[in-house]
């Protein structure tokens, strides 16, 4: 069993988002606070960054900020309530996320979400670290995504054994008990080694 005590949620600062994004991501606020789970994410307040810290905040939860300068702005950062981390570029932001959490939520995005995704579940291939990796597949956003996964591992870009890394839930509270019970797949070593 994954002690969950802290969470990493990569998602989207866009605005004029449909509202079952919104709504799912200030639930999924919500809940982590709850379960007295700590959420880190990127310290905006636009998007769904602003919905998910408002739900975590008016649930009483602990919100850390991890943020850059060129973001650290009134118009996008998040300004109230918890604590901020400002990191010199986006490579170190996304080191400093992933450091402080015990696993990973996210939630439908842009460039930027792909990216720390991409960026986070490379390392698990690479078996730097075996922490879950949960998306929230609010609206069927994923769908398309795991459709390109699913079709590297048909042209044998990726092995069987990393799709087990990436877990696909439509219920925050689903993808959380996943998340627990996660364990890291077998074979990743052939990986590196190409047995």
């Amino acid at each position: 069993m994954n002690k969950l005590k802290t969470i990493c949620v990569f998602c989207g600062s866009a605005d004029h988002l449909n509202q079952e994004y919104v709504s799912a991501t200030h639930h999924l606020g919500s809940l982590l606070a709850t379960q007295k789970i700590d959420v880190v994410f990127g310290g905006g307040k636009t998007g769904l960054m602003g919905a998910l810290a408002a739900g975590c905040l008016e649930s009483g939860g602990r919100l850390i900020g991890v943020i850059t300068p060129d973001l650290d702005t009134p118009v996008l950062a998040f300004d109230d309530g918890f604590e901020k981390m400002v990191m010199p570029d986006l490579e170190g932001r996304k080191n400093k996320m992933r450091e402080l959490a015990d696993g990973f939520i996210v939630l439908p995005g842009g460039f930027g979400t792909l990216d720390e995704f991409f960026s986070t579940l490379t390392q698990a291939q690479l078996g730097l670290h075996c922490k879950p990796i949960g998306l929230l597949n609010t609206r069927n956003y994923f769908d398309p995504l795991m459709a390109a996964i699913q079709h590297a591992l048909v042209e044998q870009f990726i092995y069987p054994e990393h799709l087990d890394l990436v877990l696909v839930e439509d219920e925050a509270e689903v993808l959380l008990n996943i998340m627990r019970t996660y364990q890291k797949p077998d074979g990743l070593p052939r990986w590196i080694e190409r047995e």
